[in-house]
């Protein structure tokens, strides 16, 4: 049995000279693409399928924490049950399918998806129910990454943020690390509850799941254990429209040679909505995952701003 580190793929530093040009900025990308199940939830996945003793584990994903989790668990020989939105990328839903998980698709306008893991736990007695970001082990299995960016000595390290387990946990390898590096947090405008929470000094919640393109963020609000980190180890969020979103899963196929998922493009988005304030800095985006959709991506790289 492989413990963490020795389970995960370090993450992909690029420094693509084209994208570094066209922005006239010292830009550092570190990719998850390769993680293993292509996103970084592979980190907080196995770590949580490790460290609980149950033999059953009950998840809500969009996608990437239930591909992560399936293979996870696939791994360490436990079952997995996925619920996931009908909307989710099939890409994923096919994946969680192909790890061996077993998916309950759900309509999200009539059922939601914790309303759904709360009726499939009744039933599941035995089974560990898992945040896909509001949980301890989550937040230790991606603190992983913050551990591989502390050495790199970057003055800013941009992340994106849906419910806040990847930014919290790369807050806390970055602090254990001693780096210096300010931590921004990248969140699609559509769903920007982040951004409001960290205005207003408490977490404010989205009245439905957001429709933006980056299918990754679609949460109701940060996690509460999330937050305690986020509120102190986050010094802004930037909210970014969906139109940047896609230009920035342009540059990264035209300039980095890169395919990211919209949700993995929107740390890139935030930099482009405020491409002046990193003029002199040396700067590090955090590309959380490649997994999406065949049409989709041909629509968003066809698609001009």
């Amino acid at each position: 049995m492989k413990t963490l580190h020795e389970a995960i793929r370090p993450t992909i530093f690029l420094e693509p000279q084209k994208l570094r040009d066209f922005l006239e900025i010292d830009l550092t990308i570190a990719t998850e693409t390769f993680q293993h199940t292509g996103s970084f939830k592979f980190r907080a996945g196995y770590n949580l399928a490790l460290n609980v003793p149950n033999d059953e584990i009950l998840t809500a994903s969009s996608g990437n924490f239930g591909q992560a989790l399936a293979y996870a668990c696939k791994l360490l020989n436990k079952k997995c049950v996925v619920v996931m939105p009908e909307t989710s990328a099939k890409v994923k839903i096919e994946a969680v399918r192909n790890y061996g998980a077993t998916v309950d698709l759900v309509d999200t306008k009539s059922v939601g998806r914790n309303e759904r893991v709360a009726q499939l736990a009744a039933q599941m007695p035995n089974a560990y129910i898992a945040s896909a970001y509001d949980d301890l082990f989550v937040i230790d299995g991606n603190s992983s990454l913050g551990d591989e960016l502390a050495p790199k000595d970057f003055d800013v390290v941009i992340a994106p943020i849906g419910g806040g387990g990847l930014i919290s946990g790369i807050s806390k390898g970055l602090c254990r690390n001693g780096s210096n590096a300010e931590l921004i947090g990248a969140e699609p405008l559509l769903g920007n509850d982040a951004a409001q929470s960290l205005k207003a000094g408490e977490i404010i919640a989205n009245e439905s799941e957001p429709l933006t393109i980056a299918d990754g963020a679609r949460t109701l609000s940060l996690g509460k254990h999330n937050w305690e980190i986020i509120k102190t180890g986050v010094s802004e969020i930037t909210e970014v429209s969906d139109t940047k979103i896609g230009e920035a899963v342009r540059l990264y196929f035209g300039l980095a040679n890169l395919k990211s998922e919209p949700t993995g493009a929107v740390s890139l988005g935030a930099l482009l909505e405020n491409t002046g304030n990193f003029k002199d800095k040396k700067v590090c985006v955090v590309v959380s995952g490649g997994n999406v959709d065949a049409e989709i991506y041909r629509q968003i790289l066809k698609t001009q701003s």
